[in-house]
């Protein structure tokens, strides 16, 4: 193919200090992994850019993918954090996509102190604000697709892209369920998703053929243009050969992707979306 391959989510983390415990018990890997050591994988696998995103451990710090996007501004480029608890926070909005590398927002609400914010008003106040200023945003909320339709139904004009399918760690047939539920999202027209870490959802070993006919289902109701490869790789690293596997499962793999639908799920997709255009590394 072509057009540029773009991973739409990788998570990246400095070396341990004082005031920034990436701890390893909690990260994906037992050392740092920086946006050095990304763009050494991506080189290997044939990926031409990628979606940053400072890891949840790290709380709201998001100087180190900033970094790296100002010092290679053509592959990378920034989802941030921001803490919802702190409605004072909102005075980082109206100029959050001007800082230089930062493109929208990641959100997760899956552990514990996230958990009840999209019901119990925590996260109310956001919603409306980053509609306001055009701060497109990646959301991870396992069993919350009900929330996310009425967060896009209340807001058009918000560009929301759903994480990994939500699922959690769901497995064949139980991560099938939770794909299928995923499926009504797609009447939103702002509403996009990551058909993301794959190896996480199948006990088959590559290229995780069970998984197929799903994956077929959500690019088809999503449309190519909606529907975002990406890897979490920190995530998978443990459950893959290499990370050219998780680019050849769709590239090679998939019968049904090809040709002009295969460009857009592969990067086309997520650059417009998110109105980014990476260049030469």
């Amino acid at each position: 193919m072509s057009a540029m391959i773009i991973d739409s989510q990788v998570h990246i983390w400095a070396v341990e200090t004082p005031d920034r415990p990436w701890l390893s018990r909690t990260s994906h890997l037992p050392s740092p992994f920086g946006y050095e050591d990304l763009r050494a994988e991506m080189a290997k696998a044939g990926v031409d850019a990628a979606i940053l995103v400072p890891p949840g451990w790290e709380g709201g710090i998001n100087d180190l993918a900033l970094e790296g996007a100002a010092r290679y501004p053509g592959q990378f480029t920034v989802m941030g954090r921001v803490d919802l608890a702190d409605k004072s926070n909102a005075r980082l909005l109206p100029g959050w996509t001007s800082r230089p590398g930062m493109t929208g927002i990641r959100l997760a609400f899956q552990k514990e102190r996230e958990s009840g914010w999209l019901h119990d008003g925590t996260a109310d106040w956001f919603w409306a604000e980053a509609e306001k200023y055009d701060i497109p945003l990646m959301l991870f909320a396992p069993g919350e697709n009900a929330a996310f339709a009425e967060i896009a139904r209340g807001h058009p004009n918000l560009r929301i892209i759903v994480d990994h399918m939500n699922l959690n760690r769901e497995k064949d047939e139980d991560a099938v369920a939770v794909i299928e539920s995923l499926l009504p999202m797609a009447e939103f027209p702002n509403v996009a998703v990551k058909v993301s870490s794959i190896p996480l959802y199948s006990t088959e070993p590559y290229p995780y053929r069970n998984l197929h006919p799903v994956l077929e289902r959500v690019i088809r109701a999503f449309g190519p243009e909606r529907a975002f490869w990406g890897t979490d790789l920190t995530r998978i690293w443990a459950l893959i050969e290499s990370y050219r596997q998780c680019v050849s499962v769709f590239t090679e793999e998939l019968d049904f992707l090809s040709g002009d639908d295969l460009e857009w799920v592969m990067g086309k997709g997520i650059a417009r979306f998110l109105r980014w255009s990476p260049g030469n590394p």
